[in-house]
């Protein structure tokens, strides 16, 4: 019996076996072609980030080394300044350096590339570089040479050594094991000299980009938790502020906040709402209740956000904007002075389309931009409309205009034109400067999942 038992299970024994080691084998081969093509991914990102490093300071030395009424030649050196800092940057992105401090050489390449990108779109035949940027170029024409040499020993040793970029990964994921950080200390000596060089005046409109919103620019005193409460129960319309939660975030640093967290009634929904500490300003409202079939229109869910508002307090303001998506209707506000629409103070809006009740707000844009009692200062436009109207494609099909105060690429406050329309089967906003008739920004109204409209 245990002969005929034998015979039975143990071709199956064997065939299981087999099979293991097959799929044990099978599957160790699979995890070893997906490191092999991450590592080459990551070996093909580090060499082509040294390449362009290299080849952006010989096109910084183009650049300077052109005459200065070769208006031409500058304009195509700092666009491709810009065009290959922008492949470095990418480069970048595809190092596993999340956990690695690079901070400083990628904000050192992003202004690098904002700055060749807005220097070269101008007309340098009527606004040649001023002293300053020529001064900013040779700054970085010797930083950029110092930065490519330090990646260029950083190469040598990763090739001479071979090196892998896994084990940079295993190494940041485990600081205190003894591995070799020949990568991890290369880039951390590049990054610690970059930090040392000079700080080189890049004009307001760059400077703009990264002197970051903080709440200690707004107007009022810091407030308290208590005060938070009292708040959030009165937007919130809740009788008792008692039971509001309160948590304080970023504590200590210029980009505290609040946010308190109200309960329904009946627990089925509850509403969180974030407050600057500066002024306990409202920068952002929403409830998570669960939302039903659609029941109202368009018309109508405009009707309950404009009334809100009101409700709220914000005044004089008028949508630009709408988008549906799953049962939601998402308004943008912005706020009307006269005939000019001030498009930096906007305030979104999400209505539930089920029943009208307005579920969210994010109004941190208007905080910013908006001063109570303070008349923001407009230049009248020296077009007409009509003026404008010529600088226009003949095919643009207008269907609306109107004057806005829009921030253009180079975060300039400038006044426009609105012209929305269409051509080639699309649907466009253009806004051209009300003074010269330059576009200064286009914005194609894309019809996806979501009914975008404007108002």
């Amino acid at each position: 019996m245990y002969k005929r038992l034998s015979a039975i299970l143990f071709p199956i024994a064997a065939v299981l076996l087999v099979g293991s080691l097959m799929w044990g084998y099978q599957e160790n081969q699979e995890k070893n072609a997906i490191l092999i093509k991450a590592e080459n991914q990551y070996q093909r990102a580090f060499h082509n980030l040294s390449f362009h490093v290299d080849k952006l300071h010989g096109e910084l030395g183009n650049t300077l080394a052109v005459h200065s009424a070769s208006t031409g030649a500058q304009r195509k050196g700092l666009v491709n300044v810009w065009r290959i800092t922008s492949e470095a940057q990418n480069e970048i992105n595809q190092l596993p350096l999340t956990l690695l401090p690079f901070n400083k050489t990628e904000e050192f390449l992003s202004r690098i590339s904002k700055f060749s990108y807005q220097a070269g779109v101008r007309d340098l035949t009527k606004q040649p570089l001023s002293e300053t940027e020529m001064k900013n170029l040779k700054e970085l024409y010797k930083s950029s040479a110092q930065i490519s040499k330090q990646l260029g020993e950083v190469q040598d040793k990763v090739l001479s050594k071979r090196l892998r970029w896994m084990d940079v990964e295993t190494a940041l994921a485990n600081p205190n094991d003894p591995q070799d950080n020949t990568i991890i200390d290369g880039f951390k000596t590049v990054d610690k000299k970059v930090g040392e060089y000079p700080e080189l005046d890049w004009g307001p409109s760059v400077a703009s980009i990264y002197n970051k919103r903080s709440v200690k620019k707004l107007g009022g005193h810091p407030v308290t938790v208590n005060d938070i409460k009292n708040k959030a129960a009165r937007f919130a319309g809740v009788q008792s502020p008692q039971n509001i939660k309160v948590t304080e975030n970023g504590k200590g640093t210029e980009w505290s906040s609040y946010t308190a967290k109200v309960q329904g009634n009946d627990q089925s929904e509850s509403v969180t709402l974030d407050f600057t500490r500066n002024g306990g300003h409202l920068i952002n409202y929403w409830s998570d209740r669960h939302i039903g079939p659609k029941a109202i229109s368009q018309g109508a869910a405009r009707a309950r956000a404009d009334q809100f508002l009101k409700n709220k307090g914000y005044n004089d303001l008028t949508p630009v904007t709408y988008d549906e998506y799953d049962n939601i209707g998402s308004f943008t506000f912005v706020r009307k002075d006269g005939d000019v629409l001030i498009y930096p103070e906007k305030i979104s809006v999400r209505v539930a389309l089920d029943n009208g009740s307005v579920i969210g707000m994010q109004a941190s844009d208007y905080v910013y931009e908006h001063q109570d009692g303070i008349e923001r200062k407009m230049s009248k436009p020296k077009l007409s409309v009509e003026q404008a109207r010529k600088y226009l494609n003949p095919e643009y099909k207008e269907q609306y205009h109107r004057l806005a105060l829009i921030e253009n690429d180079l975060a300039e406050k400038v006044m426009t034109y609105e012209f929305g329309g269409a051509i080639n089967g699309s649907r466009y906003r253009i806004y051209l400067n009300a003074d010269n008739g330059n576009e200064e920004v286009v914005e194609q109204i894309r019809d996806g999942h979501a009914n975008r409209n404007s108002m």
